[in-house]
């Protein structure tokens, strides 16, 4: 019967070979899936036959000529999937998710970033495909179909497949599927493919959740989030109230720079001086997913954790929001957004309308030539000194919040403009990220100069954020060389979340500069912003709280499930000490209730997003 089946299918039993050793090529050199055990190898390994026996097998049902044609064009969509997907990884260190199909338009800025991550063996994984046609033309057809008790027998080897692969799995790591915000999780145990379908489904189905969603549904939110209301602290409530507020977004930039050195030269030198003048919060970290920049700026505005697939400002700006922004605009304050890019770039046009936000200052506002552009625009020394310049005619007081672009992926910028050697390890991103990040340190230093000669310093509030990551895994190697580790842990890799977060009140932190170490994220942005500005956050649907305030519990939930507090961290489904890097053997004591609390967060703040919650919010 096997012989015979074989011998009738040839061409099927090839197409589903060739495709899960290409499939399990790409997770082991496309991806960098953390494997701790031969099981986990186990379960890589045969999650492909799980999706390609089932769905390949769907030839069977086709006469000779339509099977091949179906066995071949399958075979280009899934290796155009792997490929999709090991560029995107190569990136985000993520996988392709359904709303990132409908931000393909923001691909064309990523030229050099695609050239960058573009792997000429990716033009093997068509070397089968070729073979494929060949014998399609050349070898002759049996003309004979399958019985149907043969494609019966089939189909229970699919479904057994299918459910070894979820028992191996379920044994690794119980209830795998209730991790479903770490999508690494889902690809390491029921494959790529099954993910695409399952994110398919997951995104239908929070498509419905608006139309039944109605008042009930966010009173509940409200209630959790009143009680997890922290006071402000009276010392710091107010202290800049009437002040301007300049925001500026560091593109890319982690902490693991900030007062480090490369060959005895600092990469940050700016930045360490002016530490020393302000409130800095150095265990403070990013909380993006997929929309990175633009997920940075929907938490700060919102005190809303971002969506898991995709950019809220693509799948959500037509949703209403209580964001920190229409609140300025209650208290006479002019909001704007500076940004040298053009204004349909990541749908910030229509995003912004939706946020509140005043006036939006794009690229038709700067004076842009080749001479003071590189890699995705305006460099960021010419971009903040022109950005100063228009915001001297803004009526006062006024919110503004500027975008750097210079340190961006993949970190190129020209050589005269370089003030820093290159770091030097086998990681090219990496050496390259030292000096764009200097680049970055020296315009803000005239920037500061700048603000100072136009009027605009002493009655202002000056605040410094990172907003993601720019430093991926894939280059972990070189980062353990660079922080003179053996290697970079789980632990290390959410320790290297943490982004610069620099509040300057001059005048005040002049006077009284701290050092925060308490851990904080981006969600608590907006509540101590407007604190500080004389602004209650009280009764407002919000996930953050005052990083100055006495009241509250030091939290960061990061989009996939891991989280940070003071004592611990928790990340792949471990618990550490924060303070050693150690496991915690009784992790479930330790870290068991906050699990849930992390968990809860994330999923009341799906909820307001995807059923458009807050426009019930009658305050």
């Amino acid at each position: 019967m096997k012989e015979q089946f074989f011998k009738k299918q040839w061409f099927l039993c090839l197409s589903i070979f060739f495709m899960w050793m290409k499939t399990y090529f790409i997770y082991k050199l496309g991806f960098n899936l953390q494997i701790d055990n031969a099981l986990q190898e186990l379960i890589l390994f045969i999650n492909p036959l799980s999706f390609l026996i089932p769905v390949l097998g769907i030839s069977l049902f086709f006469r000779e000529k339509t099977q091949r044609l179906y066995l071949i064009g399958a075979n280009v969509v899934l290796t155009g999937i792997l490929i999709a997907n090991s560029i995107f990884y190569g990136f985000y260190i993520d996988f392709i998710t359904v709303p990132v199909l409908f931000q393909a338009k923001n691909l064309g800025g990523l030229g050099s970033s695609f050239q960058e991550l573009f792997n000429p063996v990716f033009i093997a994984l068509f070397l089968d495909l070729v073979l494929l046609v060949w014998l399609a033309k050349t070898r002759t057809r049996t003309g004979k179909k399958l019985s149907a008790k043969a494609v019966k027998i089939y189909y229970a080897a699919a479904a057994g497949t299918v459910l070894f692969n979820l028992a191996l799995s379920e044994l690794d790591q119980p209830k795998f599927l209730s991790y479903s915000y770490d999508r690494e999780v889902l690809v390491k145990n029921i494959g790529l493919y099954q993910f695409h379908l399952l994110d398919g489904i997951s995104q239908t189905f929070n498509l419905t959740q608006k139309a039944v969603a109605d008042e009930n549904s966010l009173a509940t939110i409200e209630n959790y989030t009143n009680a997890d209301y922290s006071k402000p602290n009276q010392d710091m409530f107010g202290i800049a109230e009437g002040r301007n507020v300049i925001f500026v977004t560091l593109e890319s930039t982690q902490t693991f720079v900030i007062n480090e050195k490369v060959n005895g030269q600092e990469i940050t030198p700016f930045l360490n001086k002016f530490i020393q003048k302000s409130y800095y919060f150095d265990h403070f970290y990013q909380q993006t997913e997929q929309g990175k920049t633009s997920d940075s700026e929907f938490i700060v505005a919102n005190s809303l954790y971002p969506s898991l697939s995709g950019s809220v400002f693509f799948t959500k700006s037509e949703n209403a929001y209580n964001s920190m922004y229409k609140t300025l605009a209650n208290h006479d304050y002019r909001t704007s957004v500076f940004h040298a890019n053009h204004k349909k770039f990541w749908n910030r046009d229509v995003m912004y309308k939706a946020l509140g936000i005043d006036s939006f200052y794009d690229v038709s506002h700067f004076h842009v030539t080749p001479e003071n552009s590189t890699g995705w625009g305006l460099k960021d020394k010419e971009f903040l000194t022109q950005s100063a310049d228009l915001m001297k005619d803004l009526p006062q007081p006024f919110y503004s919040n500027l975008i750097t672009l210079t340190n961006h992926f993949p970190f190129q910028i020209d050589d005269k403009d370089k003030l820093i050697d290159e770091y030097d390890s086998d990681s090219e991103i990496l050496n390259r990220y030292v000096t764009t990040v200097r680049y970055e340190d020296e315009s803000l230093k005239h920037f500061i100069a700048k603000l100072k000669k136009n009027g605009l310093y002493d009655n202002s509030v000056i605040v410094f954020m990172g907003d993601h990551y720019g430093i991926s895994e894939a280059h972990n190697d070189a980062l353990a060389q660079f922080l003179g580790k053996d290697e970079i842990t789980p632990y290390d890799t959410v320790q290297l979340q943490r982004v610069p977060l620099i509040i300057h009140i001059p005048g005040v932190t002049d006077q009284d500069p701290k050092t925060i170490s308490e851990t904080g994220g981006q969600i608590d942005v907006k509540p101590t912003l407007l604190h500080l500005l004389g602004i209650d956050t009280k009764g407002m649907i919000q996930f953050g709280n005052d990083l100055f305030s006495k009241e509250r519990m030091p939290f960061a939930v990061l989009r996939n499930g891991s989280f940070i507090t003071d004592d611990y961290i928790y990340t792949k489904n471990t618990c550490y000490s924060k303070k050693t890097g150690d496991m915690i053997n009784d992790s479930e004591d330790k870290c068991g209730p906050l699990i849930e609390k992390a968990n809860q967060e994330l999923s009341l703040s799906d909820k307001i997003i995807n059923g458009d919650l807050l426009r019930f919010y009658k305050k």
